[in-house]
């Protein structure tokens, strides 16, 4: 893969000091919070990201 892209992202993101965690198994559910970021890691997701938001909204009550 390496040699059709000029880079990897994940490479890059580890690069500028992000935590990058990669999974064993693809297209799992995925979803991670940190402070006020939410985010997901593919499309099944979805359901995992709308939690995460739901009880950081209600948080914030």
């Amino acid at each position: 893969m390496k040699g059709r892209v000029p880079f990897l992202l994940e490479d890059e993101l580890r690069a500028k000091g992000a935590k990058y965690v990669r999974t064993t198994i693809p297209m799992t559910p995925r979803a991670v919070r940190d402070s006020r970021l939410i985010t997901g890691r593919n499309p099944v997701s979805t359901k995992a990201v709308g939690d995460l938001l739901l009880a950081a909204l209600a948080e914030t009550e």
